[in-house]
């Protein structure tokens, strides 16, 4: 379950699986906007509940590796339920590449985890103000994967998902509370979608763009 916290004004989601880190960006989100209401989520699950339930969402900070996802897949599900709202991507990664690749699937920018409280304000501001990271360097394949890969819905994407993760249509059926028809009609939309011809085509697609599910 997310944890709400008091305040007012704006709503802001902090998402990261380390409680202390959650406390860090708290203090820093409350340096920039001190009226604003602070949800917290430990999980992608988690995040992704308290997104689409909470009113007002100006911003998600959001930590790159948290269980359900790995890679940049939390990245992509959240800015398919919430393409309104800006997202920057928290991570101990390298910058440089793992800006570009969140930027590409949604993300409005990028903060290190080795960055001071001063930083942390300044890209929290920044994000809020409706200013963006500088876009990624210009690659068309990866580009293109990108733009497919934005038009699926969030079941699609959690369909796909249970597709990295290795599991059956059955198993994903389960997993998400729908029918098995219900999976294949998703996997029929995807693979259109995405223009290729199977299930390993829309693995080794989504693994172009760093998407990949924590076992």
């Amino acid at each position: 379950m997310a944890e709400r916290k008091k305040g007012d004004g704006e709503t802001i989601l902090i998402a990261d699986d380390h409680p202390l880190f959650r406390q860090a960006l708290s203090l820093a989100v409350k340096g920039v906007r001190p009226e604003a209401a602070i949800i917290e989520a430990g999980t992608v699950t988690a995040a992704l509940e308290a997104a689409r339930g909470a009113s007002g969402l100006a911003l998600v900070l959001l930590d790159l590796h948290m269980p359900g996802a790995e890679g940049f897949m939390g990245v992509a599900l959240m800015h398919a339920q919430r393409p309104d709202v800006p997202i920057i991507v928290v991570s101990s990664a390298d910058a440089a590449g793992s800006a570009r690749e969140a930027v590409r699937l949604g993300a409005t920018g990028f903060l290190g985890k080795h960055e001071d409280l001063s930083t942390m304000e300044q890209v929290i501001a920044a994000a809020l103000a409706g200013e963006r990271i500088a876009g990624p360097a210009a690659d068309e394949p990866l580009d293109t994967m990108a733009s497919k890969l934005a038009e699926l819905t969030p079941m699609q994407l959690q369909v796909l998902q249970g597709v990295l993760a290795g599991r059956l249509n059955k198993q994903i059926a389960h997993d998400l509370g729908i029918a098995i028809p219900t999976v294949k009609a998703h996997m029929t939309a995807i693979l259109r979608k995405l223009d290729v011809a199977n299930r390993t085509q829309a693995v080794l697609a989504a693994r172009t763009l760093g998407l990949e599910v924590r076992p």
